[in-house]
């Protein structure tokens, strides 16, 4: 079925207001949890959102807690997440990151001790919408392979750059495995199987069905060894830098929280508009001129989808399972 945002953000606030969250952190939480649905991130929007609310009854999300700096070196910053929701921190840091990048051209906060961010892609349109080029990436449990390894030894962490553009921002959302375990998530609430192999079974042959994928943790890294590679250097600026815990320390707790993550902020206002966006326009022009491998298709940019996407859900309401729908209302 199809909801409303409207109707969906003020469910959501109510829900946020009922377990003790302040006005205006379950405003900002309603919304980007809205908002990744209305882009079509449902698997960390929507279908999210109660396993959001059992970490806040398990005492994994602090409700009240707020970020920390505790460190700083130039444009470099520390902060400490105090385990609050993990959204709010995110938020903070890269609004953080740009202050910095708007007096000295660029802006690093590392961030440890905090909580799943959901959609980090949200981080990126944040750093575009106000002019800036947003990077960061996260840490997280492990849920993959080192390259020839059988257990799980690596997060899939995720990595975002983006990218601001007058009609419409470029925005790269990518985790290190070949299908982020959201994706796998959604596949497999429709009984699909994915597009490509993502992962081993148990016998250690590569595999399409996602649920065997979620249950053994053992996704495919992008790129095979060179994924596995960037993941794990992601993993260790984000642990170092931070002063937090790197993916290893993360799986030995039973669930995933207390994790690092950076955040990076280029001002590039100081540069020549019109250059930049002849440079951008001339790029995707010639992605956009790509002749496609199966006729009738489109080639698109990183974020031009979710545009369309944007635009499709705010016109009609948001697609929401009736199981997620029902599980939502029942808290």
């Amino acid at each position: 079925m199809r909801i409303s945002t409207q109707e969906i953000q003020e469910k959501l606030y109510e829900i946020l207001i009922n377990y003790n969250f302040r006005k205006e952190k379950a405003q900002i939480l309603a919304q980007i949890f809205t908002e990744s649905s209305t882009d079509g991130i449902y698997s960390h929007g929507l279908d999210r959102f109660p396993r959001f609310i059992q970490n806040v009854k398990d005492g994994l999300v602090e409700v009240d807690a707020d970020p920390e700096k505790f460190g700083s070196f130039g444009n470099v910053e520390q902060w400490n997440g105090n385990l609050g929701p993990g959204i709010l921190n995110a938020r903070h840091c890269m609004k953080r990151a740009m202050e910095i990048a708007e007096k000295a051209g660029i802006g690093c906060v590392a961030l440890s001790n905090t909580n799943h961010w959901m959609r980090g892609g949200s981080y990126g349109w944040q750093a575009a919408e106000e002019g800036f080029i947003g990077i960061c990436w996260t840490n997280t449990a492990p849920n993959m392979v080192a390259w020839g390894g059988k257990q799980p030894a690596l997060g899939n962490n995720p990595f975002i750059i983006g990218i601001p553009r007058p009609e419409g921002h470029i925005v790269l959302d990518m985790a290190m495995s070949q299908f982020s375990f959201g994706k796998m998530q959604s596949y497999a609430m429709e009984g699909m199987k994915l597009p490509y192999p993502g992962g081993w079974d148990n016998k250690g042959v590569l595999t399409s069905d996602p649920k065997v994928i979620l249950s053994n943790e053992r996704a495919l890294p992008i790129g095979y060894w060179k994924g596995s590679g960037l993941s794990f250097v992601l993993d260790l600026l984000a642990a170092l830098l931070s002063k937090g815990d790197p993916t290893c320390r993360i799986g030995r707790r039973g669930d995933e929280y207390g994790l690092s993550q950076i955040f990076i902020a280029l001002n590039i206002k100081w540069l020549d508009r019109e250059y930049l966006d002849n440079i951008i326009e001339e790029t995707i022009q010639n992605v956009h001129g790509s002749e496609p491998l199966k006729e009738g298709e489109n080639i698109f940019y990183p974020g031009e989808r979710t545009i369309i996407t944007r635009i499709d859900n705010q016109r009609l309401g948001i697609p929401v399972h009736n199981e997620t729908w029902r599980k939502i209302l029942n808290l």
